[in-house]
């Protein structure tokens, strides 16, 4: 996709109303990610994180051993499954419960996905939903698709600027373990980081926080870019939310994006017995160990509502 901007001084540009490449989105509020914006402290600490474990995972080909390679693998479902299942299904929606102590566990697993803490990270997804593709959207791909992919992580004061009132993790701050990991959450990363490499040296330091952060990182970046881009609508949302056959394979099933915003609530995303979700599964594990309770799954009458085919939705 090919634009010609002008930016403003608040670092956003007038619409140049184009679409992106291979999709019907229309870029209206083109921010730009380096350039013509103020620069916070937290914005320079995240981009050089970033770029740290990045370049960290350059050195993966050079530093190859079997064993870090399955550590690695083990990490990534772990961190993968503390951001989907914990941050994302428990925490920001609420689809099911557990016991308090594996509640925690399951976040304290997250938090080494180096996605934030879990205040941070449920206050951003719960902001998203409520405002979804609007321009109050954390990262709507209306804002370009970089910026919905990585660029708003190094926007603090975009933040700020669209959502300056977030008080909506009441729930989280009221409880002393996300109030402790959120004012000590980098010491728990480095505190990883050591252990990492205390144990296995700079190969495991490579695969294991460079290459599974990296690649983490991107999977869950693809749900709020690429899931709002391209892929399949099979339920009215009124917005740009898609299910993404490729993203959902590697993803754990966030990548059925579409039937998430459908039924925000549903602690299953693939609904469809093809859809494969894997964090489905592990939560109806869960379930019959009686660790997860209050499963909640969207019903016959909601789904009508959310259809294409409703009388109600052919009206508008």
């Amino acid at each position: 996709m090919t634009n010609l901007i002008t930016y403003t001084l608040d670092g956003e540009s007038k619409p140049d109303y184009k679409k992106i490449w291979m999709s019907d989105v229309v870029v209206v509020r083109n921010r730009n990610l380096f350039l013509g914006r103020k620069w916070k402290l937290i914005d320079v600490v995240t981009l050089l994180w970033i770029l740290t474990v990045h370049l960290l995972s350059l050195f993966a080909p050079f530093t190859f051993t079997w064993g870090a390679f399955w550590a690695a693998l083990c990490a990534s479902f772990l961190s993968g499954f503390g951001i989907t299942l914990s941050y994302h299904r428990n925490l920001a929606h609420r689809s099911f419960k557990l016991p308090k102590w594996l509640e925690y566990i399951f976040a304290y697993i997250g938090v080494q996905a180096a996605q934030r803490d879990p205040i941070f990270w449920v206050s951003i997804h719960r902001s998203h939903h409520q405002y979804v593709d609007s321009e109050k959207d954390p990262h709507s791909p209306t804002n370009g698709f970089w910026f919905s992919h990585i660029g708003w992580l190094l926007d603090s004061g975009y933040i700020v600027e669209k959502l300056k009132e977030r008080k909506n993790v009441e729930d989280l701050k009221s409880q002393l373990f996300y109030r402790f990991i959120r004012s000590t959450y980098l010491y728990h990363l480095l505190a990883f980081a050591a252990v990492v490499y205390a144990f296995g040296g700079f190969s495991y330091l490579v695969w294991v926080v460079g290459v599974r952060i990296t690649f983490t990182y991107h999977l869950t970046f693809l749900i709020n870019s690429a899931c709002h881009i391209w892929g399949t609508q099979v339920w009215n949302t009124g917005d740009l939310s898609k299910n993404n056959m490729l993203v959902a394979l590697i993803s754990y099933g966030e990548g059925w994006h579409n039937n998430h915003h459908a039924f925000e609530y549903s602690a299953r995303f693939g609904l469809e017995w093809w859809q494969f979700d894997p964090c489905w599964f592990l939560i109806k594990f869960l379930e019959r160990l009686g660790l997860a309770t209050n499963v909640k799954l969207p019903t016959a009458a909601h789904k009508l509502k959310r259809s294409f085919t409703s009388p109600n939705n052919k009206s508008k």
